[in-house]
């Protein structure tokens, strides 16, 4: 193969890898959604994380200064998501104990899509269940706050039906954000507690 149709390949390949990374969704209704394209830095790290001001499962208000200082796992879903929020949950509760003592360094923040249903009680409910992480902060807040956060997180979200019985598309990834606040890489669904462990030790080594 010439050495430009090899570039060509490695770099469609790469592509291909970074959205699978940023982009995973569920699709309920069975409709994509569309996507402009995600920003980057000047060292071709895409654009995650910003301000954002919501409320605890406690009530408290809270900001994006709640990742100062500690390793995050950001991740956007809601109490009502029959499998992939349990699912994922549950598999960072497995990450958690595989960390053992570096799990003291890190946090794991589940914000809502769903505000008109996820009351901070809602949130503090769902959150105690068992094999779910010990610790996980639940985060909502109003219908324009959790859009804020979304954006800055470019996680993406729709309701889906009307009435008591409508559901949310979301995207399924986990953001690992640094002590600094800043976005680290990305996890994807269904990666396993193992791998993601791997990751996440692999760039606490890297700072």
């Amino acid at each position: 193969m010439p050495r430009r149709s090899i570039l060509l390949f490695a770099g469609a390949c790469i592509a291909i890898a970074v959205a699978l990374a940023i982009i995973t969704v569920v699709v309920v209704s069975g409709r994509a959604p569309t996507s402009d394209g995600a920003e980057v830095t000047s060292t071709g790290q895409p654009l995650v994380g910003g301000d954002f001001k919501l409320v605890n499962q406690d009530g408290q208000p809270v900001d994006q200064t709640m990742l100062n200082g500690k390793w995050s796992l950001v991740f956007f879903g809601f109490t009502y998501c029959p499998e992939f929020c349990p699912t994922t949950l549950a598999e960072l509760g497995g990450v958690q104990q595989r960390l053992g003592d570096k799990a003291d360094n890190l946090q794991i923040v589940f914000v809502s899509v769903d505000p008109e249903r996820d009351t901070p009680q809602a949130l503090k409910d769902y959150l105690s269940s068992d094999g779910f992480p010990k610790g996980t902060i639940g985060l909502t807040g109003t219908p324009e706050q959790v859009a804020t956060a979304a954006k800055a997180y470019r996680a993406f979200y729709q309701k889906v039906g009307e009435g008591e019985g409508y559901t949310m598309n979301h995207s399924l990834t986990v953001y690992l954000m640094g002590p600094d606040g800043k976005f680290r890489t990305a996890v994807a669904y269904g990666m396993g507690p193992d791998k993601t462990t791997r990751i996440i030790e692999q760039a606490m080594a890297r700072g």
